[in-house]
């Protein structure tokens, strides 16, 4: 009789365990892998932010927010070793790495992670590989400077519009194209930019122009610029600002309507957050950020400025 008491008490222990065991399912960030959003309570709209790390060693039981950028496209965004920022901003950790973000991109994004009181997680990605990244599940939305288009339409979904810029070219400053006014004047010359953007549909405007290779990152892009390896590049007015902040031998052009580029069918002037396709419940909690914070151009070109302050003269 005391053998069949033990027997009956460890098979109740056995059975209590395995329920126990069964709770709710996590991804290895410790978050909720049914729900990467959440309704929690406001916790405001600043800049700062300390090591985010994952939900598991950050606020307890707040959500992440992850987000993929390049890290590589100031002012937009950039990769710093150390967290500390000129202003007394603090940088985000990127995810799996000792080094950290920051530039426009990252503060839209951490401002809209507080307003939807969830942690900023960071994800440096390939620009050539980011859609992938984010439908493969890595993060969970991407705010990296991307334009809206219908084909990329496709395959993301986008919010309201967090940025909006103008095309321009970038020369040298002692070159014969820095006085240039419009688009025919910069006839038959070299031009290049960054592949898989949509810079690649402003180039063929150039009347008679010589396409060049288009490269990996606007890094690149400046440098063929810089070493004349192309005689202009188009890239939008941001980056073309950082480009001539760390390299004073190089200048941009921006047009005048109507003697500049023409906007694409099917494409826009808007930057925008793209989310998985279908993931109509981030989308909407993001464009409610927006509309909390009274995102509008104002606000834009205010942040714009202090990014393009802030980023390091490398990048």
């Amino acid at each position: 009789m005391k053998r069949k008491m033990i027997s009956l008490m460890l098979c109740f222990t056995v059975m209590f365990s395995l329920l126990t065991g069964c709770g709710s399912k996590t991804n290895s960030k410790g978050v909720d892998a049914t729900n990467v959003s959440s309704n929690a309570e406001t916790t405001g709209v600043d800049t700062q932010s300390g090591d985010t790390g994952n939900s598991d060693t950050g606020s307890g039981d707040k959500k992440v927010l992850r987000v993929g950028m390049e890290c590589a496209y100031a002012p937009f965004n950039w990769t710093q070793s150390e967290p500390s920022l000129p202003n007394g901003d603090k940088a985000i950790p990127i995810y799996g790495t000792s080094d950290y973000a920051y530039g426009y991109d990252v503060m839209v994004a951490k401002k809209l992670a507080d307003q939807m009181g969830m942690e900023l997680e960071i994800h440096k990605i390939d620009w050539s590989s980011i859609v992938l990244g984010m439908n493969s599940g890595d993060y969970d939305a991407i705010i990296a400077g991307m334009g809206y288009t219908e084909e990329r339409e496709q395959s993301v979904d986008f919010t309201d519009p967090y940025y909006i810029r103008n095309n321009v070219v970038i020369v040298k400053k002692d070159g014969p194209l820095t006085n240039a006014k419009t688009l025919a004047d910069f006839k038959g010359t070299s031009s290049t930019t960054q592949i898989g953007t949509i810079w690649e549909q402003y180039v063929p405007q150039i009347p008679d122009v010589k396409q060049l290779t288009y490269y990996e990152t606007t890094s690149e892009v400046v440098m063929a610029v810089a070493t004349g390896t192309a005689d202009c590049a188009v890239l939008d007015e941001p980056t073309a600002m950082s480009a001539t902040m760390s390299n004073p031998d190089l200048t941009y052009i921006r047009f005048e309507e109507p003697n500049g580029f023409t906007v694409p069918e099917g494409q826009s002037l808007n930057v925008c957050i793209a989310v998985k396709e279908g993931d109509s419940e981030l989308q909407k909690k993001l464009d409610d950020a927006l509309d909390a914070i009274g995102w509008d151009e104002h606000s834009m070109n205010a942040l714009m400025d202090i990014a393009a302050t802030l980023q390091p003269l490398s990048n």
